[in-house]
C-alpha cells in the first residue's frame, strides 16, 4: 500500500489547482513548442498538483477520482496549452487500462515503492512478439505517435504474437507493459503542424525482455471487463471496470474542448484591445456581429463540454452496472458513448474553425499568433487515428440500433 501524497485532496481543489495553472502554461506556449515537449517546470509543476494520480488506484498512491474530473482537468490544462493539455492525458489515463486488465502482482511491481506510473500509448500494433524461453516475450519495433513519451516512466503497448510456424500468419495480440529502461526514446517529433509540444516521440525497443506477468493477450480495442476485471476486483472500484475507447474519445474530446475554450479567451481578448479602423477611440467589443460571433461560439463550446461531462457520467454509470450484475458494459454502450464524445469534439472545432478563426482576422494568422496555433492543434487532432475512427463507429452505433452484428467493422485500418 502506497499513502496518495495528500490523502484528503479533494476533486474540486483538483480542478482549481488546473485552472491556476493556465497564465504561466500560456507563457510556456511558444518554449513548449520550441522543445516540442512541456519544459520541466510543468512538469514539476504536474507533479505537486498531483494530475498524473487522478485515476491512479489508492492503493498505489493515487487519487482514484472519476473520469468527469479527470476530463474536467484535461480542458483547464489545455485552456493554457494545447500541446501540455494533450501529453498529460495521452500519459496519466492510461493507468485505467493498466489498473483494470493487469493483476496484483504486475501491478505490485509496476507501481512499485512510490507510485509513479505515467504511460505513453499508442493503439496500433507494432512487429511481433518473440517468445523469452520463460513465458514472457521478446520485442523489436519502433512505436510512432507515442505522446507524453519525453516524461512516461511505462510505455503500455500492443504487439502481436509470433506465428507458430515460419510462413504462418502472427498470432492474437498482445498488450503489455514496459518499463522505461528497456526502450529509448527516438528524437522524431519535428515538423508536424500542430500540437508541436505534445512530445508524441516514437518508442525503440531492441530485444527488451517483457516477463510473462507484464503481458496479456486482450486488444485495447476490445477489453474483457464484462462482470468486472482483475482491477476491478482488486480495488473494489468498477472505475476499473470499463471499456477503453470511449475513454480515448473522452481525452480527444476534452483538448477539443479545452482548446476551443483557449481561442475563446483569445478572440476575447482582441475583440477588447483591436480599435476599430475609422473609429480608433471603440473597438470590436462594442460591434454587434463581433458580439454574436463570440456568443455563437461560447454556446456551441459550452454545448460540447456540457454532452462531455454528461457522457463521462454515462461512462461511470456503465461501469457501475457492469460490476453489480444490473448490465454488461457491452460492445454497443462503448460505440455510444464513443461516438458522442467523438461530436463533442466535433462540435468545439466547429467554434474554433467556423467561427473564432474564420472573423478574427488573417493578421491572427501569423506564425506567433495564439489563435493560429490553436488552429493548428486542433487541425492536427483531424488527422489523428482517433478522429479517423468517426466513420467506422457511425456505422457501428447505426447498425447496433438495427439489430445488426456490428462488431466486426474495425476501428482502425
Amino acid at each position: 500500500m502506497i499513502a496518495p501524497p495528500e490523502p484528503g485532496l479533494t476533486e474540486r481543489e483538483l480542478i482549481d489547482r488546473a485552472t491556476d495553472l493556465r497564465p504561466v502554461l500560456l507563457e510556456r506556449q511558444a518554449q513548449t513548442e520550441e522543445l516540442t515537449r512541456y519544459p520541466q517546470e510543468t512538469h514539476d509543476d504536474f507533479l505537486r498538483a498531483g494530475f498524473y494520480r487522478t485515476l491512479q488506484p489508492r492503493r498505489y498512491g493515487g487519487y482514484e477520482f472519476g473520469l468527469p474530473t479527470f476530463l474536467r482537468v484535461v480542458t483547464e490544462i489545455t485552456r493554457g496549452c494545447p500541446s501540455t493539455g494533450w501529453a498529460l492525458s495521452l500519459t496519466a489515463a492510461h493507468v485505467l487500462q493498466f489498473a483494470a486488465q493487469f493483476d496484483e502482482r504486475a501491478q505490485d511491481e509496476v507501481f512499485g515503492a512510490d507510485g509513479e506510473f505515467r504511460a505513453a500509448s499508442t493503439v496500433a500494433p507494432v512487429g511481433v512478439a518473440e517468445p523469452d524461453g520463460d513465458g514472457g516475450i521478446l520485442l523489436d519495433g519502433t512505436w510512432p505517435y507515442s505522446s507524453g513519451s519525453p516524461y512516461s516512466t511505462h510505455y503500455l503497448g500492443q504487439t502481436l504474437r509470433a506465428p507458430e510456424k515460419p510462413g504462418d500468419p502472427p498470432g492474437p495480440l498482445v498488450l503489455f507493459v514496459a518499463p522505461r529502461p528497456v526502450w529509448t526514446l527516438v528524437d522524431d517529433w519535428h515538423g508536424v503542424l500542430g500540437l508541436r509540444g505534445s512530445g508524441s516521440n516514437s518508442v525503440r525497443m531492441d530485444r527488451a525482455r517483457i516477463p510473462e506477468h507484464l503481458t496479456r493477450e486482450v486488444s485495447l480495442l476490445d477489453l474483457p471487463v464484462e462482470g468486472g476485471t482483475p482491477g476491478s476486483k482488486l480495488h473494489g472500484n468498477a472505475l476499473y471496470a470499463g471499456r477503453a475507447p470511449s475513454v480515448y474519445h473522452g481525452e480527444l474530446a476534452a483538448i477539443m474542448t479545452g482548446i476551443a475554450y483557449a481561442a475563446a479567451d483569445e478572440y476575447t481578448r482582441i475583440l477588447e484591445g483591436r480599435p476599430l479602423t475609422l473609429e480608433p477611440d471603440r473597438t470590436r467589443s462594442e460591434l454587434h456581429d463581433y458580439q454574436r460571433h463570440l456568443g455563437e461560439a461560447l454556446g456551441l463550446i459550452h454545448t460540447a463540454e456540457a454532452a462531455l461531462q454528461r457522457n463521462a457520467e454515462d461512462y461511470m454509470e456503465a461501469c457501475r452496472r457492469n460490476v453489480s450484475g444490473e448490465a454488461p458494459f457491452t460492445v454497443a454502450d462503448d460505440n455510444r458513448l464513443a461516438i458522442v464524445f467523438l461530436n463533442a469534439g466535433r462540435t468545439a472545432w466547429d467554434a474554433l474553425q467556423n467561427i473564432l478563426f474564420r472573423t478574427a482576422g488573417s493578421r491572427y494568422a501569423r506564425d506567433g499568433e495564439r489563435i493560429q496555433r490553436y488552429f493548428r492543434d486542433a487541425a492536427t487532432y483531424w488527422s489523428h487515428i482517433g478522429a479517423s475512427m468517426a466513420e467506422p463507429l457511425a456505422r457501428r452505433v447505426g447498425r447496433d440500433r438495427l439489430g445488426l452484428p456490428s462488431h466486426d467493422i474495425p476501428l482502425i485500418p
